[in-house]
C-alpha cells in the first residue's frame, strides 16, 4: 500500500501543471501528423514570420508548393520535448509551456526560426526507462515517439528552408530526459541542446562531449533529483567537454519558466552552429 501511494504521488508530481485553456499563441503553430506505418505522430510546427505566407503547410498543400531548398534562405530549427503532463491526442496542450517562449514577437524578430513540437502519445514516453532509477542505461532501441520525431525531423529537413548546422533541442521534465536520448543517439545532429530537469545515462558522456550544453536543474526538485543533471555535466567534463550548468538554490522541479528566461540562454543557443 505504502509503495502504490507512493507510485501515485510520483505521477501526479510528475504529470506536468499544465494550463489547458487555449493560448494565444496557439494558431501561430500549423497542426499536421506524422504517420509512419500504423504508428502516428501529432506535431505542431512554427514557421518562421519571413516565409510563413509562402510555406503555411495548408497553402503548401493547397498549390502543391515543392520547396527550392537550394535556393532558399535556412533558418535554424528547435525540437521541443514537452514533459508528461502535455502527453495526449488533442495536439495542442504540448504548447503549453513552448509558445509562449519561443513564439514571442521579440525572439523571433531578432532570430526567426522553426519550432518543432511533437506530441508523445499518453501512455508513452520520450525514453523507456524507470523515472525512479537513480541512473539508467540507455535502451538499445528508441522509443517510438522519439523514433518518429527523428523520421518527422528528418523529412522537414527535407521540405522546409531549415539549416542543418543549426539544428537545436530542449526538453523539460520527461522531455528533458528525451533531450539526454536524443543527442546521445544522435551526436551528430545537434548544434546544442537544452536538457531541464531531466536525467541521461552518464555512460553517454564521450559521445556527447561535442555537443554545446546549457542544462538547467532546481535544487529542491523532489520528482527528478538534482544529482541526474550534476552527474550527467560531472561526466561530461571528465571526458573533455565543456557543458553549462544553472541549477536554482530556491527552486524545485518547475523550473523550466526561470531557466527560459534567462537572457542571455537565446543569444548563447542561436549562436551554436556545427560549421
Amino acid at each position: 500500500m505504502k509503495t502504490f501511494v507512493k507510485n501515485i504521488f510520483l505521477i501526479i508530481l510528475f504529470l506536468t501543471i499544465s494550463n489547458f485553456s487555449k493560448s494565444q499563441y496557439s494558431d501561430l503553430f500549423d497542426k499536421n501528423e506524422y504517420i509512419y506505418g500504423s504508428d502516428t505522430l501529432r506535431y505542431r510546427l512554427y514557421i518562421p514570420e519571413p516565409i510563413k505566407n509562402v510555406f503555411h503547410f495548408e497553402s503548401v498543400l493547397k498549390k502543391n508548393l515543392l520547396l527550392p531548398v537550394e535556393n532558399s534562405t535556412k533558418y535554424p530549427i528547435i525540437l521541443f520535448l514537452h514533459g508528461s503532463g502535455e502527453r495526449g491526442n488533442d495536439n495542442n496542450v504540448q504548447l503549453t509551456y513552448i509558445d509562449s517562449v519561443f513564439a514571442k514577437e521579440k525572439l523571433q524578430s531578432e532570430n526567426p526560426c522553426f519550432i518543432l513540437a511533437p506530441q508523445c502519445q499518453i501512455d508513452k514516453r520520450w525514453v523507456d526507462v524507470d523515472w525512479d532509477l537513480p541512473n539508467h542505461t540507455t535502451p538499445e532501441n528508441p522509443s517510438t515517439p522519439l523514433k518518429l520525431a527523428n523520421l518527422l525531423l528528418d523529412s522537414l529537413l527535407q521540405f522546409y528552408p531549415i539549416d542543418k548546422n543549426r539544428i537545436y533541442i530542449t526538453g523539460l521534465s520527461m522531455g528533458g530526459y528525451g533531450t539526454w536520448d536524443f543527442i546521445s543517439r544522435y551526436p551528430d545532429k545537434f548544434a546544442a541542446a537544452i536538457p531541464i530537469c531531466g536525467g541521461g545515462d552518464q555512460n553517454m558522456a564521450a559521445i556527447i562531449s561535442g555537443v554545446p550544453i546549457w542544462c538547467f536543474h532546481g535544487a529542491k526538485d523532489k520528482l527528478v533529483p538534482a544529482f541526474r543533471s550534476q552527474n550527467m555535466i560531472n561526466a561530461i567534463k571528465a571526458v573533455g567537454g565543456n557543458p553549462i550548468y544553472t541549477e536554482y538554490p530556491d527552486l524545485g522541479h518547475l523550473c523550466w519558466s526561470t531557466a527560459y528566461s534567462t537572457p542571455e540562454l537565446f543569444t548563447w543557443l542561436f549562436s551554436q552552429s556545427k560549421k
